[in-house]
């Protein structure tokens, strides 16, 4: 089921989705100037039933004369929006209130105000690191909402492609144009390593594991003609294995919020999802925004659900054929009936059973003792349960 809001008066820059209390989830949309209309931030509701946006933004705010939205970086909390923009840099936006009822105020960011159009944008997963990588190859982490200065690199790389957080925010993975990828420490700064590779490849997107058994990180690498997925072992930093999965140059990858599921896309609209587990994918869409480059790529946090936009045919929402997930309360229903059974099966089997001794009985004696004999008489101090035994 595909459905949501599609940029028929207005260009679609990247969308992303913000979390919510109670699974009532939102999605943030950047949109170019289009004729007429100005660039702007809006924000849409998500219908878990429908699969869809909603028809209209909640809210929207409209940028000025000439500046446009580059790329945009969700907190975990879902309250603060970091935008960057073509004139001067970056944006906060601050969320209040609940679905129908969104406001968005938007706040300096001094640090960031001057700095430039930043390509990638980034929050730890915990919330208490921020970063962003300049197209002039400017790397900066700061704290969050301090923004304290952990890194001020201006020559960080070329140009930025790509960056994420590891699952513990203790490290940051960034890619440059040139097809290089370096690992930095998030908490003071120190570049950590540079990952090796061959003189013909060219690593360009990267993610981190996130179910939190697998510490590695996914590199998709052009060499030659090939497109592949490079893994590398976070520990030691050294590569444990590749696989070809969407078997075309990606342009954008994303993880799912549990980590079971890895997604890339293309740059003629097709999308791949791919089981962690087995490195094999389990849903694809082809040629989804009609040949058209995919320019972002975003699990739902809740569902299983990727939420994708292209220049041309703006966002859509594209539900996973994969399978249903186990719902808390299905765990507890499978956790009652086993104990159900188990009780079942106990009284069936004493019921059918003999003695417990499988001793002879007398000619007066029941063929097995009753249930109370197992726990004894309370209103009789004799402590042989059994009594004498004739041989």
């Amino acid at each position: 089921m595909e459905g949501g809001v599609t940029a028929e008066q207005g260009t679609v820059k990247f969308a992303a989705w913000i979390r919510r209390p109670e699974n009532a989830h939102l999605v943030a949309l950047g949109k170019l100037k289009h004729g007429d209309l100005p660039a702007s931030l809006q924000i849409f509701t998500f219908d878990r039933i429908t699969n869809s946006l909603s028809s209209s933004p909640e809210a929207s705010y409209e940028f000025e004369e000439g500046c446009d939205p580059v790329s945009i970086a969700v907190h975990p909390s879902g309250d603060d929006i970091v935008c960057s923009t073509t004139k001067g840099g970056c944006r906060l936006f601050q969320l209040y209130g609940q679905e129908k009822n969104i406001k968005m105020v938007t706040k300096d960011l001094k640090p960031l105000q001057e700095v430039g159009p930043q390509k990638c944008l980034a929050f730890s997963t915990d919330g208490s690191r921020f970063a962003a990588g300049g197209m002039d190859g400017h790397l900066r982490i700061h704290e969050w909402p301090s923004m304290r200065v952990i890194v001020d690199e201006s020559k960080a790389h070329k140009s930025f492609n790509d960056m994420d957080f590891s699952l513990d925010s203790e490290f940051l993975a960034s890619t440059s144009t040139d097809g290089s990828a370096r690992i930095w420490n998030a908490n003071d700064g120190v570049p950590v390593n540079s990952l090796t590779r061959n003189s013909d490849e060219k690593i360009e997107l990267c993610r981190f594991s996130k179910d939190g058994t697998k510490p590695f990180l996914f590199c998709t690498v052009q060499k030659g003609n090939k497109s592949i997925t490079v893994v590398w072992d976070i520990s030691t930093w050294n590569r444990i294995g590749f696989k070809r999965l969407l078997r075309k140059p990606a342009c954008v990858m994303s993880i799912s919020l549990d980590g079971k599921y890895l997604a890339q896309a293309s740059k003629d609209g097709d999308v791949c999802v791919v089981t962690v587990k087995k490195m094999e994918v389990s849903h694809w869409s082809k040629r989804l925004h009609l040949g058209s480059s995919i320019t972002s790529l975003d699990f739902c946090p809740s569902e299983r659900v990727v939420l994708s936009t292209s220049n041309e045919w703006g966002a859509m929402v594209t539900k996973l054929n994969v399978p249903a997930d186990w719902k808390e309360w299905q765990i507890y229903a499978l956790l009652i009936g086993l104990f159900l059974a188990s009780a079942i099966l106990f009284y069936i089997f004493f019921e059918a059973s003999d003695s417990f001794w499988n001793f002879p009985l007398g000619k007066n004696q029941p063929t097995r003792p009753k249930l109370g004999s197992f726990l004894g008489d309370p209103q009789s101090d004799d402590k042989n349960i059994w009594g004498p035994v004739d041989m």
